[in-house]
């Protein structure tokens, strides 16, 4: 049995918990295509905030890719669907200063 390392846990990239099949619908993708371009990003451990860098770097990530399976996916729209399914909403992205 592996211990997990000390400090907060790891969110995998295709956490159970995140309603892929939702966010997915909610940006007219399907939800393996979600879960392709989402896996190229790197989010912040859980219960942490991110850096600027890292939600400006996962933000260019996940929007080129999800653009290209609907080119009507705008930054805005993007930005409305994940914040109404993750934890914590628009606060919880919020970078540190």
């Amino acid at each position: 049995m592996q211990i997990p390392p000390p400090g907060p846990p790891l969110l995998l990239k295709n956490d159970p918990k995140r309603p892929t099949a939702l966010v997915a619908r909610d940006l007219g993708v399907s939800q393996e295509q979600f879960i392709a371009c989402f896996a190229n990003v790197n989010p912040s451990p859980q219960g942490t905030r991110p850096t600027s860098e890292r939600v400006h770097a996962n933000k260019a990530v996940l929007l080129s890719c999800l653009q290209r399976a609907n080119p009507t996916i705008t930054n805005d729209g993007l930005d409305t669907v994940m914040d109404r399914y993750r934890p914590g909403g628009r606060e919880a992205q919020m970078p540190v200063r």
